[in-house]
């Protein structure tokens, strides 16, 4: 089974790929992230959001997805802005028809590390550790949304 994990943003959103046959087989396939022009105005940036999705959907055939919860305490703008592209995501995977898994933060923080309030570099370490890979996936945004798929991947027994 393909898992995509996503890491809202309007800015940057992160895409991580597994590929997994149970909860000891996980392979990590691809991340990357989809980005926005600042600048832009942000119905365009909703939109390219919502476009470059549906490509990547319909290029890896996810069979499930993730997406983090999002949780904000400082900005609001942001969190606004960020939940705005949130829906657009959750829009988007609804409209290919794929099951939706949302995870918050100490979630998928106590799921990968064991600990709900694991830092975002003993995440990266258990990526590399899980997945055997030379180096910490980059950018951060692409890193996190791994982590979602492996989450989905972690999870996929309860939801089968």
């Amino acid at each position: 089974m393909k898992i995509i994990g996503i890491d809202p943003g309007f800015a940057t959103v992160g895409i991580g790929l597994v590929e997994t046959s149970g909860p000891q087989d996980i392979q990590a396939l691809d991340w990357l992230t989809i980005k926005t022009k600042a600048g832009m105005p942000f119905p365009d940036r909703l939109v390219e959001i919502a476009n470059d999705l549906s490509k990547l959907i319909e290029e890896f055939k996810p069979e499930r997805a993730v997406v983090e919860q999002i949780f904000f305490a400082t900005n609001k703008k942001s969190a606004i802005d960020v939940a705005q592209a949130r829906g657009v995501i959750i829009q988007t995977i609804a409209m290919h028809g794929i099951p939706i898994l949302e995870a918050t933060p100490m979630q998928l923080k106590s799921c990968i590390t064991g600990d709900g309030k694991a830092d975002k570099k003993q995440i990266q370490d258990m990526l590399v550790r899980m997945f055997k890979l030379e180096e910490i996936p980059q950018p951060d945004d692409a890193a996190d949304a791994l982590a979602l798929a492996a989450y989905g991947a972690l999870q996929s027994n309860t939801l089968s």
